[in-house]
């Protein structure tokens, strides 16, 4: 499968990554949560949770993340204030490079997302209004590669 890529330049107090955003659409369509959660694991994408995506503006200095749609659907605006929006659906999986930034900009009520972050790192929550982008930046130098992509 060959994902969508979106890259994304520095947006203000938003790093971003030199590496694009990666869209598999559609990937894992009828997959349950625990299905998701064991394909994600079988590609070295653990600490998984299970949620929604935040409403505000945010991204994460210490680790790559994949989010999977695993029901309903969202638009997302990615890269911070004013980037590209996205239409996101059930089976839909985005890779985000470690910087990336990322918002819930209206989803449906049955919004169920599961995120995973590559070798299982411990992720923290920036917002650009409250986080030093210089040290952030230092952080996200420091994030390993992701091995293996979570769709193949």
């Amino acid at each position: 499968m060959v994902p969508e890529a979106l890259p994304l330049a520095p947006n203000g107090d938003v790093p971003n990554d030199p590496r694009p955003v990666l869209i598999y659409r559609a990937a894992l369509t009828g997959h349950t949560p625990a299905q998701i959660e064991q394909h994600l694991a079988e590609r070295g994408w653990t600490n998984a949770w299970r949620n929604g995506i935040c409403d505000f503006h945010h991204y994460h200095s210490t680790a790559h993340e994949v989010l999977v749609i695993a029901r309903g659907q969202a638009r997302l605006t990615l890269g911070g204030e004013g980037g590209p929006q996205v239409q996101v659906g059930e089976g839909d999986v985005l890779l985000l490079p470690a910087g990336t930034g990322h918002r819930n900009d209206g989803s449906s009520a049955d919004l169920l997302v599961i995120g995973a972050y590559a070798g299982g790192r411990e992720w923290d929550l920036c917002r650009p209004e409250e986080t030093d982008a210089e040290e952030a930046r230092e952080r996200i130098g420091r994030v390993p590669g992701w091995g293996r992509e979570p769709v193949g």
